[in-house]
């Protein structure tokens, strides 16, 4: 199998594992016990704390450890609007991850408006439009992704972040896909708060965080126990938290080598255009991050390539991996202004760590042989495909 859908989920790095194992069997304790056996877990659960808050240049205690990005982001957004319940405009972009815009529309029949500010056909934002709707002082939330799922195309998050600070808004980013693989350092971004998930960089899956900025407010949305320094109540998956510590600081280690992955990228798409030059790169292509690779083959289906990669053993995916193993054509796509046809002919490809150069190669060979295989048919104008040779569709 050669896999280049990382940024659905990634391989679990072996020192993840090799810490976890132990708080899977015999070091079993609730961290909020009082008694040694207890206690152990609870220095473990804040040993990660650290580990997670250095990745991305924080504090240790405005780590919040959660289920996952789909809970931080859910929880940054509620606590938002619950403490500004004055405010019902709701800004973020058209290429943010469901888990940012189903939340946003979810509020809609209570009276907010949402504005998803466009994006041009690099998948860059409108920085005008930003501003002029911040401007009008009624923004109850800003969240912006950092790096987008599908293109890997890096917002201007500084530049955002600043414009919401000079109007007073609370400001957020999903910034699931982006650590790990590129430097992130809140200590220099009036951000608010920001999301972050462990088994995008080779932790477990079912653990995330929420940064929260110490200097802003915040509305706990789970209560109970009041663990998490009350902010998220729940018994602390203590196996879960310390992999995701592990993973942070592997990932904060292994920045360096972002180069040599952008490069085996970079190869990858050489030697498809160089056999398919009719192939373009769907998004801004010096501004993305070193992983991703988002394709568009023109003439070709998707979903029939997809099919074809996988029987060759290549792992690739359409976009998204959060829609229920549906494959739709691509909404990050047509948000950057691009049409119908060119979502449904476009794959992403996203590498690792773990991607080796003779992997690359044989995915190029996969994908060209794929690819000339399919285009023995042509998709018909009603949307089915019609075989060259006048046979059955």
């Amino acid at each position: 199998m050669i896999y280049l859908d990382n940024n659905a989920t990634t391989r679990l790095a072996p020192e993840v594992l090799a810490a976890m194992l132990p708080w899977l069997d015999e070091r079993y304790g609730n961290p909020s016990a009082g008694y040694r056996f207890g206690r152990e877990a609870r220095r473990a659960v804040e040993h990660a704390r650290e580990q997670v808050a250095a990745l991305i240049g924080a504090q240790s205690g405005e780590i919040v450890f959660t289920s996952g990005g789909t809970e931080s982001n859910n929880t940054a957004i509620r606590s938002a609007l619950a403490l500004r319940p004055d405010h019902r405009t709701l800004l973020s972009s058209t290429v943010e991850h469901s888990a940012v815009e189903e939340v946003l529309k979810h509020q809609q029949p209570r009276g907010y408006e949402m504005r998803l500010n466009p994006v041009d056909s690099a998948g860059q934002l409108d920085l005008a439009a930003w501003r002029a709707t911040l401007a009008e002082g009624s923004v109850a939330i800003a969240s912006l992704i950092l790096a987008n799922n599908e293109t890997g195309v890096l917002s201007p998050l500084a530049e955002a972040a600043e414009i919401a600070a000079e109007h007073g808004a609370y400001f957020h980013s999903d910034a699931v896909q982006a650590a790990g693989k590129i430097p992130v350092d809140v200590s220099s971004l009036p951000v608010h708060a920001l999301s972050l998930s462990a088994h995008k960089l080779h932790g477990p899956k079912g653990i995330g965080a929420l940064y929260l900025n110490r200097h802003s407010r915040f509305e706990p949305q789970t209560l109970g126990g009041g663990q998490e320094d009350e902010r998220r109540s729940g018994t602390e998956n203590v196996p879960a938290i310390v992999g995701f510590g592990v993973a942070a600081e592997l990932a904060l280690r292994s920045l360096a080598d972002s180069g040599a992955i952008a490069a085996l990228r970079d190869a990858l798409e050489a030697g498809v255009l160089a056999a398919l030059p009719d192939v373009a790169i769907n998004g801004d292509p010096d501004n993305r991050l070193p992983n991703t690779s988002n394709l568009y083959f023109p003439g070709v289906d998707g979903e029939g390539l997809l099919i074809l990669l996988d029987e060759a053993g290549v792992c690739c995916s359409p976009g998204s991996a959060c829609s229920t193993g549906a494959v739709k054509p691509s909404r990050i796509v047509r948000a950057m202004g691009h049409s119908s046809a060119r979502a449904r002919g476009s794959v992403r490809f996203s590498l690792s760590r773990f991607t080796t150069r003779e992997e690359i190669e044989a995915a190029v060979a996969a994908v060209v042989k794929a690819v000339g295989k399919l285009r023995v048919v042509m998709p018909s104008r009603g949307g089915g495909v019609v075989r060259r040779s006048g046979g059955p569709s």
